[in-house]
Order: structure tokens, then sequence, then C-alpha cells
């Protein structure tokens, strides 16, 4: 049982007033927690449980960006703020950190990595060698955390694809990577091959093993040209999203629905969307 004295509330922290700030979703937080009278659901969650919802509300504030939902933005970034103050609660009733040390680490570390700002150093640098210090710096932290090798502190719980690049940037920087994107393609085709080798005759543990070559491969593409995949990805999804709403409206007309239809014919009403598509934006 964490220690009661974390849970002594603060009688100075109305949390009905709307302009108490920070302080005031703090001590929501800690009423939440206190073991005593606080909620059963928020008390019996760890750092474990929680951190699924951390993901799922990074991703919903990424989507309120792409939708330029501004409003929502508002109410998706004090989601997610909601999920610092949840783990520094846990860590604090841990005895790891608080919010304070939290927000004092934070703060030192974009001083630290901003000397052009906050230093000595001269501002006039190109934004390519103002990334290239902030790498240096970083990974000069990292050797002062023992993370000493070149894809040391790239964090697991990265989306796949995400997590691929950075390790491909770390890579690179040690000059372990192709020097242009034709030799990258030329990998791509060799992984394809040898997916298609082992769904032929290989087990299933090998083909998702040769698949994973092949989008890590894909990855480093996409790296290479400027993408971030993962962003590409959810522009299709959102494509492939709106191109078939379009088809089952063109389905209801006609009194169907995409049971009623078959592939042929959907096809079709697909590649006549896509016209259409490419028709208004000519216009536009």
């Amino acid at each position: 049982m964490p220690d009661k004295a974390i849970y002594t509330r603060d009688v100075g922290i109305d949390i009905h007033d709307p302009d108490a700030g920070i302080e005031r979703l703090l001590e929501i937080m800690r009423r939440l927690r206190d073991p005593e009278t606080g909620c059963p659901w928020d008390i019996e969650q760890d750092f474990d449980t929680i951190a699924p919802y951390t993901i799922e509300e990074a991703y919903e504030v990424a989507d309120a960006i792409e939708r330029r939902d501004w409003k929502e933005l508002e109410g998706e970034l004090g989601d997610l703020l909601l999920q610092s103050v949840y783990h520094t609660a846990m860590g604090e009733e841990a005895g790891h950190f608080t919010f304070q040390s939290v927000v004092r680490n934070i703060s030192d570390k974009m001083v630290a990595r901003h000397p052009h700002v906050f230093g000595d150093e001269s501002r006039d640098k190109s934004a390519e060698q103002q990334t290239a210090d902030w790498e240096a710096i970083k990974a000069k932290e990292r050797k002062g955390k023992a993370q000493a090798r070149t894809l040391d502190g790239v964090a697991l719980g990265l989306p796949g694809m995400t997590r691929a690049v950075k390790l491909q940037k770390r890579l690179a920087r040690v000059g372990f990577d192709w020097n242009d994107t034709a030799s990258v393609l030329d990998k791509i085709v060799e992984e394809a091959g040898e997916l298609v080798k082992a769904r032929d005759t290989l087990t299933q543990d090998a083909v998702e093993d040769e698949f994973g070559d092949l989008l890590f491969v894909m990855a480093n593409l996409a790296r290479h040209l400027g993408v971030d995949p993962e962003v590409a990805v959810r522009r299709t999804n959102s494509k492939v999203e709106r191109r078939f709403a379009a088809i089952e409206d063109r389905l209801a007309a006609l009194g169907k629905t995409p049971s009623d239809s078959d592939l042929a014919e959907m096809d079709a009403l697909w590649n006549a969307v896509k016209a259409d598509e490419r028709a208004d934006a000519t216009k536009s």
C-alpha cells in the first residue's frame, strides 16, 4: 500500500475551479488514486495497464491534427496530458519520481539540447546542422546512460515502421546504409523474391520472418524518399475508407449493398470513383 502521505489533499486547490490550472488536474488525480476514497478502477491501474491508453491518446492527437479539427485537438491534448499526470502519480506513489521532477527533467533537457538558444553557441546554423548537433547531444546523453551501442535506446513500444526508421537512421549515421534509392529498390526486389520462396516452400514462421524483412526495407525506402511510412499508410487507409464509402453510395443508388455485388463490379466502381477524384483535383 502506498504511503498515505502522498494522498494528503491540497485544501488550497478547489477541484471545481476551472481556472486552477495544472494544480487542479494533479489534485484530481491524487483524489482518484486515494486508496480509501478514490475511484476503484483508477486505484487498480498500474504503468502496464495505462500504457496502452497513452499510446492510443497520442494517436488520437495525430488524428485530430490530420483532420485539422482544432477544437477536438484541444480535447485530445488534454487527454494526452492526463496520461502524463497518471504516470507521474504512480511514479510518485512508488517513490520513482514526481510531476515536478518530470517537468524539471524535460526542462533541463531542452535547455541542454538548444545551446544555440539558451547558451553561447551561434544561431547561425542550417536546420540540417541543428539536427546533427541535436543527435550528437543525444548520443552523448546515451553514453551517460550506459547506452553505448549504436542501436541502444530506441524505444521498444514504438509502432513497428516508426521504430524501423529510427533504427535505420542510427545505422546510417555510422555508414551502414545504401547510398541511393536504386540500391534500396534492388533490395526490395530481392526480399520480395525471398518472401515468395518462403511462401511456397517454408513454414509460416519463415514467411513471417521474410515478410518482416520486406517491411523493414520498405521503411528504409520511405526514409530515403523523405516519407514517414506511418503517415503514408494512414493516408492510404483514409483514401480506402473514402473510396469504399463512395462505392457503397453508388451501390445503394442501385438498390444494392456490397454483399449483393461482386469483385468485378466493385472494382469497376472503385476505378470510377478514382477517376472522379482525379477530375475534381484537376478542376481545383
